[in-house]
């Protein structure tokens, strides 16, 4: 006699075998309204439930600075990316994050994405992004996260490629058992889609800005100074980022917010007894 299953017990089974959708946080550091965090939106849309909560105006270049000396407020804003939940917060990228985890999502999302940024974020600006500032917080809140970068700084750039390797890099990253810290720093060189040949899996490079300051007078005859500089690569080795961008490969960099240099913690255990 074969027993037949209750309506609750099939239920509940059916409950169990839809798999909810993966929460998706989205930010960035040049604004709610830059044409790069559009272009990630569309890139990833129907990968999970996406929610956007980024800065109310440009904030590049402000690394892992948070708010502390004035009030954040945050603006529920009309979709700007047709049905996507989407706020405007005043502070930094970094504020943004601890913001969305505590009152927008009162959860911890499944990934945070970050970008796509409006220029590069290779090599040592890692250090200085608002973008990476941002994917890197989410790590620290055990929030697997990436940040994304084409090489353009245009307004009108073109982000055709880019929103291809954001959508294959993002859809591994769901597919894949991250560690919860994970950090990846992914750079796209600009360039027309079908000359990118792929991705490859770097290191930093070792490079950095030789900078020099403009000093000019304003019109009360009080200096003023303004930064400039010129971007300069030591690393010839061919498994860093800026090589890889050099040859039309996007780069991507696992990176982690632990400092810590542990070859020359070793050695100073040793010598300095």
């Amino acid at each position: 006699m074969t027993k037949k299953s209750s309506p609750k017990k099939k239920a509940s089974s059916a409950k169990a075998s839809v798999k909810e959708k993966p929460v998706i946080l989205i930010t960035n550091d040049d604004g709610v309204t830059a044409p790069g965090i559009k272009n990630l939106v569309e890139a990833v849309r129907d990968l999970g439930k996406i929610v956007v909560v980024a800065p109310d105006k440009p904030q590049s270049g402000m690394g892992h600075a948070i708010t502390i000396g004035q009030p954040l407020r945050l603006h529920k804003i009309d979709p700007l990316f047709d049905d996507v939940e989407t706020w405007s917060c005043t502070g930094t990228p970094v504020d943004c994050v601890k913001l969305a985890v505590d009152k927008v999502l009162h959860r911890k999302p499944d990934l945070c994405l970050s970008g796509i940024n409006h220029g590069a974020n290779h090599s040592i600006n890692v250090i200085y992004s608002g973008t990476m500032s941002a994917a890197v917080e989410a790590a620290i809140e055990s929030i697997p996260s990436a940040g994304f970068s084409l090489l353009d700084y245009s307004i009108d750039a073109d982000f055709t490629g880019a929103k291809k390797y954001v959508r294959l890099i993002t859809e591994k990253m769901l597919r894949t058992k991250l560690e919860k810290h994970t950090v990846l720093n992914v750079n796209i060189p600009a360039v027309a889609p079908e000359l990118l040949k792929g991705f490859k899996i770097c290191k930093q490079a070792y490079a950095k800005y030789v900078e020099d300051f403009i000093e000019r007078d304003d019109p009360h005859g009080r200096h003023y100074y303004w930064l400039t500089g010129e971007f300069v690569n030591f690393d010839k080795a061919k498994d860093t980022d800026v090589w890889a961008l050099n040859n039309n490969y996007v780069s991507i960099v696992p990176v982690q917010f632990d400092l810590t240099n542990y070859v020359l913690k070793a050695k100073l255990e040793k010598s300095w007894k």
